[in-house]
């Protein structure tokens, strides 16, 4: 008979311990998303943060360099749309135009692609054909890079 209250001890423990872990998990399943919750709005802070820092338009571009080079900001705002011309011309005629010290702007052409079955993550699906297609990109001038 001691035997069998030692068994019956032994199974209410194990009861007790698998009722206690469902109390955690519960408990942990509750806070989950109240979690998610506050990592998002971490998140959102900080996006608006950086937001905040606010990105110079090009008022406060011809400003500066009104003021630097002793200009009129008319003047500025004039030869800030001629490079705005000028690199558009030069990167359609040759393909790339430099700023100096600031980005190389450049010219790629992408092959059209045909119609058919790809196979895509493991899932095969239907791509529709593409033309051919110029793509320009912007890319930053090495000692721009090294300063950041």
């Amino acid at each position: 008979m001691p035997a069998m209250k030692a068994m019956k001890a032994m199974k209410a423990m194990k009861a007790m311990k698998r009722a206690m872990k469902r109390r955690a998990m519960k408990a942990a399943a509750e806070e989950a998303p109240a979690m998610k919750a506050m990592k998002a709005m971490k998140a959102m802070k900080a996006m608006k943060a950086a937001a905040s820092g606010r990105v110079m338009t090009k008022g406060g571009l011809t400003e500066i360099l009104a003021a630097e080079g002793e200009v009129k900001k008319s003047i500025c705002a004039k030869m800030i749309d001629k490079l705005g011309e000028v690199a558009a011309t030069e990167v359609k005629k040759t393909g790339k135009f430099v700023i100096p010290g600031v980005c190389m702007i450049k010219t790629r052409k992408k092959p059209a692609t045909k119609a058919g079955k790809r196979m895509i993550f493991g899932q095969e699906t239907l791509v529709k054909a593409k033309p051919a297609r110029t793509v320009v990109k912007a890319f930053p001038v090495s000692a721009l890079k090294k300063s950041i």
